[in-house]
């Protein structure tokens, strides 16, 4: 479990999107970032608690969209206090030395009705990488819902040091999910 969670903070940290011309406040109740990793072959969600989202983005100048997200490493939610504090430490996240997982836009692009192709910097643990993703962005009355999955490997950001870097234990293959909320 103490790896999932892990995998599931280095998940939510890939979670990020954005968009253009007016900056888009999020709404924290109906917005949420989560990880997925497999755990044994089980697969486990991981919930992060704290989490920021600026997306800059209208509609019309879909390509000047940008966003920024920024995950608490530390409040990535497992179900239990214990395995809580496991993903925390040095093995895992490292909370303490790197508290915050970030994404930074650097290209958004209309990819149809209702999709954009986000592209931009993952940062988790100290390891930036580039990564990409496919997005879906919708109205719901006042507000724009961004919806996205970004599949990344937790061993590139050093998730699971030690004997956690098995992935017999604990898959490399995690997925970060974000569904948010702004207007």
């Amino acid at each position: 479990m103490k790896t999932l969670n892990k995998i599931a903070l280095v998940t939510l940290m890939g979670v990020a999107f954005a968009a253009g011309a007016a900056v888009l406040k999020t709404d924290p109740a109906k917005s949420t970032v989560t990880a997925t990793f497999k755990q044994m072959n089980v697969p486990i969600d991981a919930k992060f608690k704290k989490f920021t989202a600026n997306i800059d983005y209208d509609a019309a100048k879909p390509d000047a969209a940008k966003a920024a997200v920024e995950v608490e490493t530390g409040s990535m939610d497992l179900g239990d206090a214990d395995y809580n504090k496991e993903v925390a430490k040095k093995e895992w996240f490292n909370a303490a030395q790197f508290p915050k997982a970030t994404f930074v836009s650097s290209s958004i692009k209309p990819a149809g009705a209702g999709k954009l192709n986000v592209t931009g910097k993952l940062t988790i643990k100290g390891k930036t990488t580039d990564v990409s993703f496919p997005l879906t962005v919708k109205a719901d009355g006042k507000a724009q819902v961004f919806d996205g999955v970004l599949p990344i490997k937790r061993l590139a950001y050093n998730i699971g040091e030690g004997e956690w870097k098995d992935t017999s234990m604990v898959a490399d293959d995690v997925t970060i999910k974000f569904h948010v909320v702004a207007q």
